[in-house]
């Protein structure tokens, strides 16, 4: 029986997926800290080095938080792992896959003593190939050594404090393993990466295979759609290549008046299961097959407004920040899916990640459930060659991992210019900007972008203004005229920086608050951080919020993001608190949340 997107709830890699044969690798292991750096030298990758892993860590969950049970969130540069797995070698013709979804921030593996691979970024995953380190059937034993050094600001580290305690905005680190680990047989030549992009305005889906290595003789692809029971496209054809790009007709979508079971929104989260099966093209014999999904719908803007599938489409967003109290950045997968589920109950539509690339099954459960979200780079701290490395290696990566989801709809390289501090008075950081903002369109052609999120805009298919003002009449009187259509923004600078740089012309770009509200309500005994504004009681947190939503809706905005989904540490200005539970009644916040500008202006009127 074909797998479906169904089966793919839970997998590590939900977009390629082979089963059953893969094997998670998550539980205890045993850790060591080596704040000396000598692990390297004394040899603790060797199978005889036992001394020295004294604790036991659960993985993925990083070790400074208490779901590790290691719970010690000090300054530790190096941290290693260890454990033993019962492996046979693979048959002829086939190998072995360790997979790492994410390692905080630079990762070293040894198989049996043997060095089988490494990794540089801490927000996406790497492979290594353990075929030739096993080197009989039995136990084999893994050793991980992950480098995260709490001062080096050139590293991509996001929301990760760099002081000893949070202050602030940053939170306590995430190190070391962070996301799954993970098993998989697979055969010599086999799918590593498999691109979806749809084309609903020409009733066509491309597609992008890249096999493990060039096959050196004729192979068939044999691509299948399917949506339930219904086959929306069958293609076969023929590659002697290691990367083929191709076409895939989806005759259905042909007919305009008949899309509402096909196409994927918010409200509809229509899913096509993919089934891609590889062949000898002599014989036809099954080489290697895979299981995918895809949404099919169209991205763009124009004339001021954000447009899904071709019509206009109002953002009603949050700002996730990703982080649980005992978990930090990492999540269990049934919290994956809680976090989405959340944020649909509550009214939203969407969620920005902020300076977060997010766990694989959360896109799966967006994608599944209906939920638009914006991606976004964890920034770096100070600019120059490294950071420009860095930042330009891991971001290319986490956007040719995640661009088939169909729930992403746009890619933010950087946020209110952490990474690039002075983009107005030094060239080369707004060269980087965008020059960023390129390289994403040049990976992925078929979502907006935006250069810099919040101010100081320069290259940008989205213009997104953080504003903190917390009088709705301020937020009415600034974006809410109808040269704001044309991208007349009154005040070039409402915060700190300035919103445009020089020479930025608008040319229908929609204008979205992607920052707003934050205030507090009930803050923690001892808390540091008192968010934008507090108010006193529930009633005055409902009205606060109703005042600003009320006023960013009836403005002339595409969108709104508010600050922020749920309190995160001693940033405690969340709809929700820590442990998701909503500040004010469930329905009462979805009321608000879902307004309309027909219901502000009925509201206005009979007033």
């Amino acid at each position: 029986m074909p797998c479906t997107h169904l089966d793919a709830a839970g997998h590590p890699r939900p977009q390629l997926v082979r089963d059953p044969d893969w094997r998670d690798l998550s539980g205890p292991w045993r850790f060591a800290h080596d704040d000396a750096d000598r692990g390297r030298s004394e040899r603790w990758m060797d199978p005889e080095v036992t001394g020295p892993f004294t604790r036991t860590v659960t993985v993925p969950y990083p070790p400074e938080s208490a779901a590790s049970g290691v719970q010690d969130p000090g300054f530790h540069p190096v941290l290693w792992y260890r454990r033993t797995v019962e492996l046979d070698r693979p048959a002829p013709g086939r190998r072995l896959l360790l997979h790492f979804g994410a390692v905080d921030h630079r990762a070293e593996v040894w198989v049996n003593g043997r060095p089988v691979g490494s990794h540089e970024g801490g927000h996406t995953g790497f492979t290594c190939d353990l075929t030739e380190a096993v080197t009989e059937d039995g136990e084999q034993l893994v050793v991980v050594r992950a480098e995260d050094q709490p001062l080096d600001a050139t590293q991509p580290r996001g929301k990760q404090d760099w002081r000893a305690d949070p202050h602030v905005i940053w939170y306590h680190r995430t190190s070391g393993i962070w996301q799954p680990v993970w098993l998989e047989e697979v055969p010599e030549d086999h799918v590593t990466v498999l691109h979806w992009t749809p084309d609903v305005a020409h009733a066509r889906v491309r597609a992008r295979l890249r096999l493990s290595r060039w096959p050196g003789r004729a192979l068939n692809v044999t691509v299948r759609l399917t949506h339930g029971t219904r086959v929306l496209a069958e293609q076969r054809i023929r590659t002697e290549e290691q990367e083929t790009v191709f076409d895939v007709a989806v005759p259905a979508l042909r007919h305009a008046q008949d899309l509402d079971d096909l196409l994927w929104s918010p409200e509809h989260p229509h899913l096509v299961d993919a089934t891609v099966t590889l062949s000898e093209a002599a014989d036809d014999t099954p080489v290697d097959r895979v299981a995918s999904y895809l949404g099919l719908r169209d991205i763009g803007w124009d004339d001021g407004v954000f447009l899904l599938n071709h019509k206009p489409y109002f953002l009603r967003f949050a700002l996730q920040q990703g982080y649980w109290p005992a978990s930090h950045l990492a999540a269990p997968a049934d919290e994956l899916r809680r976090e989405a589920e959340l944020a649909k109950e509550i009214g939203l539509n969407g969620l920005r990640l902020h300076q977060k690339v997010e766990d694989p099954r959360f896109l799966y459960w967006a994608d599944r459930l209906g939920l638009l979200l914006w991606e976004e780079m964890p920034s770096a701290y100070a600019f120059g060659t490294t950071t420009v490395e860095r930042v330009t290696r891991e971001w290319t990566e986490a956007v040719t991992r995640d661009l088939s989801h169909p729930s992403i709809v746009a890619w933010i390289p950087f946020n209110e210019s952490w990474s690039v501090p002075h983009p107005a008075h030094v060239p080369e950081q707004r060269h980087f900007m965008d020059a960023l903002y390129h390289l994403t369109k040049a990976l992925d052609p078929s979502r907006p972008a935006v250069s810099n999120d919040g101010w100081e805009i320069s290259a940008a298919d989205i213009w997104g203004v953080h504003d903190y003002t917390q009088h709705a009449d301020v937020l009415r009187e600034r974006y809410g005229h109808p040269s704001l259509r044309r991208g007349e923004l009154r005040e070039r600078w409402p915060g700190a920086r300035r919103l445009t740089l020089d020479g930025v012309r608008h040319e229908g770009q929609p204008v979205v608050l992607s920052e707003f509200g934050g205030a507090t309500f009930e803050p923690a005994e001892g808390a540091t951080w008192f968010g934008y504004d507090t108010v006193a009681t529930e009633q005055d947190f409902a009205d606060r919020l109703s005042a600003l939503v009320d006023a960013a809706v009836d403005a002339g905005l595409a969108g709104f993001c508010y600050t922020q989904f749920t309190d995160t540490e001693q940033e405690i200005n969340g709809l929700l608190t820590a442990d998701r539970r909503p500040k004010i009644p469930l329905a009462e916040l979805r009321a608000v949340l879902t307004r309309t500008r027909a219901d502000v202006r009925a509201d206005a009127a009979s007033r």
